[in-house]
């Protein structure tokens, strides 16, 4: 590949990653859901978190791939990206799996961040209050599923009527 088709390459992933932030930016003012009554409220705590995750990652695997479509296969660019692709990939199941989890235990919401670089995980249950039975819950599930140390989950309640 050339340096001006990779220069091509590169400006193209850049504008369509500009264009994705504008697009995130603009909607993420608009959004809001419709009650019975015609009334206008906004999204969910939930709803909201996802959306932005999803975006933020989405940018992330542009980036990563428009590394890959330019770097030598063999190249340790090439290895690095596609690495960290995998685990970002391996992230994202290990949340989905947590946070159906977490609403198996009878929570009507749950978001779960798990850390990139480091081990940390985040989990925000909607819940008005957490208690002691539900946290240990919680708690015994994540470190069965992630083998992650108790110092490095936090759980919180946020409550956000659905």
């Amino acid at each position: 590949m050339t340096n001006a088709k990779k220069i091509a390459l590169m400006s193209t992933l850049v504008l369509l990653l500009a264009v994705t932030a504008i697009f995130n930016f603009v909607l993420a003012g608009t959004r809001s859901t419709t009650t019975a009554g015609g009334e206008s409220k906004p999204a969910n705590y939930f709803t909201s978190y996802r959306s932005e995750r999803t975006t933020t990652r989405n940018e992330e695997f542009v980036q990563l791939d428009g590394v890959l479509a330019v770097a030598d296969i063999e190249s340790e660019e090439y290895k690095e990206a596609a690495a960290m692709k995998q685990k970002m990939v391996g992230i994202m199941e290990d949340e989905l799996v947590i946070e159906t989890m977490i609403k198996s235990l009878g929570f009507s919401d749950a978001v779960v961040s798990i850390g990139y670089e480091s081990n940390n995980v985040n989990v925000f249950i909607n819940s008005s209050e957490l208690t002691y039975d539900s946290a240990l819950s919680i708690y015994k599930m994540l470190k069965n599923e992630t083998g992650i140390t108790s110092g490095n989950i936090i759980i919180m309640p946020v409550y956000a009527e659905s």
